[in-house]
């Protein structure tokens, strides 16, 4: 193993992860690892992985859920590279690999990036692609160079522009002969895009050694993935598009069906105070059938002209340097989608309101239905932080493999955890008073904890209620930090100027964040040193009894009699919880208080799903005790 553990010294508890890995790859079995931030998970896996999987010639597939998690296993691949060989890549999506100026400009997303990019290349219309033909000598010596030299996406990118290749056709070669494809979830849990990785590579699942880095988000990866959703502002469109094209029966289908809905909608959610409902699947083509007289085998092959339209509008599209988006095909998608699935337990089929509008939504219920193939790989293996309780992990994701708990590394003594026993979010305790005496806490502690704070609500609707009795004001009046708020709607690129504008003001008198535990500021993010010294928890964050949520206790009850609503319910929201607490401790080292305001974390049923960490480090307070003892922690620590 020391041949791909590039480091001088092990951290604690490594050599152990590092041999247990080997061993579970060996044996072609699966693991199931929770181990603390801080410990090194990424360069311990690989360092057990690689030895087994280099000398039978597997090719390891490292999964991660964002862009950050992926460059750093790259960081690895390099460190390891100046020690050992070894060839590593991570892929993007035509969207993020691509230097045509149309994609640039027209494909709003990996989907339509990946459409456009086909007929483009059909059309011959790519240069960038013809390149790769037409150089053919050069493009191999650059891949080599690569595949020698592990890089991150931008380095690609950067040299396929200044050679004028393709860098998404670049990567892809590098991947045929790397030893490890750094990638995103969707390319083994969405089942269109592991086929279509399977057969371009020429792999079979047996060839795989697959790794899932920050487990813990993979049942919502995993029910996105599988889940599809079509808007009636789409089918809109979807019947303009029709006649502009001259396609009268697909414009005179699209408006019947479109009606049947308006129908189903005004009977089923109108006028009613509820958001969603689900509905009968086939009672959205009743109205198709009656007018048109046609019967589902009809249906069918209909869905597969207008799919074979759809490709033809885009094509168009694309010959007149139009966005390339065709909504006929896209409708087609759908319903085929929606078809397919009729008669399995396993989906729920919405009506939901959205702006003024509706939606059909097609909602899967079992993450497990996405990792199916596993037991077809060699070995796979699951690592995160915040996998407690282990064996609910392994049934709920259909997992069978070996259960492994490191211990926190975080010493006892540099964290303290205190829980507030007069407050809670609890929805009959909802009221403008409740909201000014958990602002009072916020507002003691932010000006106790020196430098950054992290405030997660348990809702967006908890976050309202406080900017409602103006928590934000009198943070920034009483405390003197400078506040931030996390935007509901906000895109990645405004986030992430949010964060960054945050970090920096622990540099100077510190800054207080307020955002939602779930959100993506509470998860993923990294805060070290004093951009967060501190994490106040409002509420914990259990998700609201929509027809959905309702649905997937159901069957979760079915499929594991007693544990529906535990599984389904209560322990998503309890590991969202103990993930915004973790924003706190990035090393062993790290000091920082977690306060939770909310005293339903004392019950023994929530208590039992926390880590070990936080439970020896666990005081009940008051706002009073609350401040002694936080102003005692940062006393001892200067």
């Amino acid at each position: 193993m020391s041949d791909y553990f590039p480091y001088p010294t092990l951290r604690p508890n490594q050599e152990e992860f590092i041999k247990l890995v080997d061993e579970v790859v060996r044996n072609g079995e699966n693991v199931i690892i929770e181990a603390p931030t801080g410990f090194g998970k990424t360069i311990s896996v690989l360092a057990g992985v690689l030895p087994y999987a280099l000398s039978l010639g597997y090719k390891v597939l490292y999964l991660a859920r964002t862009h950050k998690q992926m460059d750093r296993v790259i960081e690895e691949l390099k460190a390891i590279n100046k020690k050992n060989p070894i060839g590593g890549v991570a892929l993007r999506s035509r969207k993020d690999l691509c230097l045509h100026q149309y994609i640039l400009n027209f494909a709003p997303d990996a989907y339509n990036a990946m459409i456009v990019c086909k007929n483009l290349k059909k059309l011959k219309k790519c240069p960038f692609y013809e390149n790769v033909k037409k150089k053919k000598e050069e493009f191999e010596e650059i891949a080599n160079y690569f595949l020698g030299n592990p890089s991150e996406p931008i380095e690609v990118l950067k040299y396929s522009q200044l050679l004028e290749f393709c860098p998404y056709e670049l990567t892809r070669k590098i991947a045929l002969k790397a030893n490890v494809i750094v990638a995103s979830y969707l390319y083994m849990i969405s089942p269109p895009i592991r086929e279509n990785f399977l057969r371009y590579f020429d792999l079979d699942l047996s060839d795989l050694i697959v790794i899932f880095d920050e487990a813990h988000n993979l049942p919502n990866q995993a029910i996105e993935a599988l889940s599809d959703k079509l808007s009636v502002i789409s089918i809109l469109r979807a019947i303009k598009e029709a006649e502009q094209y001259k396609e009268h029966e697909i414009a005179n289908f699209l408006s019947i069906f479109l009606k049947g809905l308006e129908n189903l909608y005004d009977e089923k959610l109108k006028d009613r105070d509820i958001t969603e409902t689900p509905i009968l699947p086939e009672s959205i083509f009743m109205h198709v059938f009656d007018i048109l007289g046609i019967d589902e085998k009809f249906l069918i092959r209909f869905l597969n002209t207008m799919l074979e339209v759809g490709d033809a509008v885009r094509e168009d599209k694309i010959e007149k340097n139009k966005p390339p988006r065709s909504y006929i095909g896209r409708t087609a998608e759908f319903l085929v989608n929606w078809l397919s699935v009729i008669g399995r337990e396993d989906y729920l089929f919405i009506m939901s309101k959205i702006n003024g509008g509706f939606s059909l939504e097609l909602v899967a219920l079992d993450p497990s239905k996405a990792l199916e193939f596993v037991e077809n790989v060699q070995s796979a293996i699951f690592m995160s932080g915040t996998l407690t309780p282990l064996e609910a992990f392994s049934d709920i994701m259909g997992i069978k493999a070996k259960l492994k708990k490191f211990p926190r590394m975080v010493k006892k003594e540099n964290a303290i955890v205190l829980v507030a026993k007069d407050v809670s979010t609890r929805g009959e305790e909802r009221n403008l008073e409740l909201y000014r005496k958990l602002s009072n806490y916020i507002i003691e502690a932010a000006k106790i904890i020196p430098k950054n704070v992290g405030v997660f609500t348990a809702s967006y609707e908890v976050l309202e209620g406080l900017i409602s009795v103006n928590l934000h004001l009198r943070i920034e009046e009483e405390v003197g930090k400078k506040v931030f708020i996390e935007k509901k709607n906000a895109t990645s690129k405004e986030n992430d100027l949010l964060v960054k504008a945050f970090k920096e003001e622990s540099k100077r008198d510190g800054g207080v964040l307020l955002g939602v535990t779930g959100g993506r500021n509470s998860e993923g993010q990294d805060y070290s040193g004093d951009e967060m010294n501190g994490v106040i928890l409002v509420g914990i964050p259990y998700a609201r009894p929509t027809p959905r949520v309702q649905a997937q206790i159901r069957y979760f009850e079915k499929k594991f009699p007693g544990k529906g609503r535990y599984y389904g319910y209560y322990l998503p929201a309890h590991r969202k919880l103990v993930q915004a607490a973790g924003r706190v401790h990035r090393s062993e080292e790290e000091r920082g208080a977690i306060i939770v305001l909310d005293y339903r974390l004392l019950w023994r049923s929530i208590k039992k799903d926390l880590p070990d960490w936080m439970l020896d480090s666990m005081r009940v307070v008051t706002l009073e005790k609350m401040k002694l003892l936080l102003k005692r922690f940062y006393k001892e620590e200067r």
